[in-house]
């Protein structure tokens, strides 16, 4: 695979995107940088690069779309990863927004189910227990080989 590879992310809740991209790094040559320990990284090296993020208020993390909008050079091919509690809905538009100020190709998305615990949710304990499952992480994996 791709040694020219780099997935931005923010995980910081349940760590469950975090699980996803810890698949894909096992079984694939990918740097992972995660925004809240890495205020900068040159990217220009890259040839593809992923932002991954928890959904929050149906959008990506705010700290990897500032991230994104600071430190994504023009041109690149990107995609994208994100786990959310809410089943319904495509929540992707945040980031896309800023791939295509950048003149970036989008090569793909890839959503799945996450345990949710933020904002209201805490109060009934959590939604989507048990996400991503096995099943999901796989497909996860399988959606950064069919890039």
């Amino acid at each position: 695979m791709d040694s020219r590879t780099a997935i931005v992310y923010y995980s910081t809740h349940h760590g469950n995107t975090k699980k996803l991209l810890d698949a894909i790094a096992a079984a694939n040559d990918v740097t992972l940088i995660d925004v809240t320990k890495k205020p900068s990284t040159d990217l220009t090296g890259f040839d593809r690069i992923g932002f991954a993020s928890g959904i929050y208020y149906s959008s990506f993390a705010k700290p990897l779309l500032s991230y994104a909008s600071a430190y994504l050079p023009e041109g690149k091919d990107v995609f994208f990863l994100s786990t959310q509690g809410n089943p319904l809905g495509s929540f992707f538009g945040s980031i896309r927004k800023i791939a295509k100020q950048k003149n970036c190709r989008e090569l793909g998305c890839y959503g799945c189910l996450g345990f949710d615990t933020f904002g209201p949710f805490k109060l009934v304990g959590g939604i989507s227990k048990g996400h991503p499952t096995e099943e999901e992480i796989d497909g996860a994996v399988s959606f950064y080989r069919s890039l």
